[in-house]
């Protein structure tokens, strides 16, 4: 009888600017990504966050969803403008903005329901942006942010002992600048390094922050929340494996690796030379160990091919057809994401074995293809995002209880339908419908998925063993 523990935490994932809305009330001030999506092109159906799921006036009823699904945690960020509109340690604080996350929060509580709180999913104030560079200037944006959240730990602390300093560095750094794609739009190659490199030196201080005045009282964890998709060779050449090792080094590394080994990979100091900035003793000293667990993203396997001219993942190829034409799996809406359990119980371990801290999968989901129309009868069979689901918990129970990885947690994306970035609302996510014309929320068939696994706990079917990926190609990362 195979089950997961019974304080394993079951939930799901929002995020601030892509369920919020009311961009203008509440004394909330714009971010990076209002005056992005303003720009024509670079929102695929020219949308923008103004109104969202409008769930900043809808809380009560989205917390409600979460309680009947069953789930006991939810993970959702702050709006760091809307707290401190301008963003500096100088600015003033919105007590407004503090009053509504408090209200959510309790509201939380008073359902059974743990909050899991990131303090920063994208949404810099542009207040900062405008007065120094944002995250391009260390000396000023680590003591902004670190003000930040200790405005956050004071002001939650009481009620919140979950605590997420960055979600996805690898995005913020290379898709806002080197690719341009995300806020605040910027194209360089140099940009990016600098601006992962102090990502990572204000998480570290803020973990200290927390540690040193707010952990013994509060008696809470914190750690960062990395991306990463598993990634598999094309073939068993030597160049294509060490692709798939240079990929791992560039995406997860990049960032894991001083976190949690304190130094980054050679692999990208080799290729990114003296670009890449470099911590002072005092720095590193903050660094290395600064992260109580290891919150990571993943959705999708990948097919490695050594080559490409993207140096942000390493000079690689990635797709998902193998080298007999065939396919990963049930290809999403989104041209990035099949489904593919296997990967994910390859990738726990991996995890594990390389960085060994207690796991949380802090996002992990399905956008399922054509889903923007809403039945006449109101009911959404989702079935590509259940079998997803399945396939993903099964491979995860197998993590869990064959391999012995301690994952303590996990959290679909997403609770709702919302704005999904550089997708707009074109992409769709959620385990509930949200029209977004109405706000009116319908809960999908897969709503009942994560409700069944939390509340029963049933015993899954275990997998296939032999659709276990080998860690053979990562030999010099895994502890013995």
């Amino acid at each position: 009888m195979e089950k997961f523990p019974s304080d394993f935490v079951w939930g799901y994932a929002t995020a601030s600017y892509q369920i919020e809305g009311a961009a203008n009330e509440g004394g909330r001030g714009p971010s990076i990504w209002d005056t992005f999506c303003k720009v024509p092109g670079n929102i695929r159906d020219g949308s923008n966050g103004d109104i969202a799921t409008d769930s900043y006036h809808r809380y009560k009823e989205d917390v409600a969803l979460l309680k009947s699904y069953g789930v006991r945690a939810y993970r959702f960020s702050l709006s760091w403008s809307r707290i401190i509109p301008l963003g500096g340690r100088q600015d003033p604080v919105n007590q407004e903005g503090v009053a509504f996350y408090r209200s959510l929060i309790e509201e939380l509580l008073k359902n059974d329901i743990t909050p899991y709180v990131t303090l920063y999913h994208w949404d810099l104030p542009q207040g900062l942006h405008d007065r120094y560079g944002g995250w391009l200037n260390k000396e000023e944006i680590v003591q902004d942010y670190v003000n930040y959240a200790k405005i956050c730990f004071t002001a939650f602390g009481d009620l919140v002992q979950n605590w997420i300093t960055h979600n996805e560095p690898w995005c913020v750094s290379c898709l806002g600048y080197q690719k341009g794609v995300f806020a605040p739009g910027h194209k360089s190659n140099t940009e990016p390094w600098i601006v992962a490199h102090n990502l990572i030196l204000a998480h570290a201080f803020t973990v200290k922050l927390y540690r040193d005045d707010f952990k013994a009282v509060q008696k809470g964890q914190i750690g960062i929340t990395l991306d990463f998709h598993w990634p598999i060779p094309y073939d068993e050449t030597p160049e294509n494996v060490e692709a798939v090792k240079r990929a791992t080094d560039f995406k997860l590394g990049e960032f894991a690796d001083p976190i949690y080994k304190g130094y980054y990979p050679a692999r990208v100091k080799a290729v990114i030379g003296d670009r890449l900035p470099e911590f002072t003793a005092e720095e590193l000293a903050v660094v290395k160990g600064s992260s109580d667990f290891f919150g990571f993203n993943t959705y999708t396997s990948q097919i490695i091919q050594d080559g490409g001219d993207d140096e942000t993942n390493g000079y690689v190829k990635v797709g998902h057809t193998r080298a007999d034409g065939t396919q990963l799996g049930t290809e999403a809406h989104c041209s990035w994401l099949q489904s593919y359990p296997p990967g994910f119980r390859s990738l726990l371990n991996y995890l594990w074995k390389t960085y060994e801290k207690p796991i949380y999968v802090t996002e992990n989901g399905f956008a399922v293809k054509n889903e923007n129309v809403l039945p006449l009868e109101g009911v959404v069979l989702d079935t590509d995002r259940i079998d997803y689901f399945d396939g993903y918990a099964n491979a995860m129970l197998q993590a869990v209880v064959e391999d012995g990885v301690p994952v303590k947690g996990y959290f679909g994306w997403s609770l709702l339908d919302n704005f999904e970035w550089a997708d707009g609302y074109e992409t769709r996510f959620g385990v509930t419908y949200v029209d977004y014309k109405t706000q009116k929320r319908t809960p999908k068939q897969s709503s009942q998925f994560l409700k069944k696994v939390c509340v029963a706990h049933p015993v899954f079917v275990p997998l296939d063993p032999h659709t276990f990926i080998s860690l053979q190609w990562f030999p010099e990362h895994i502890a013995a």
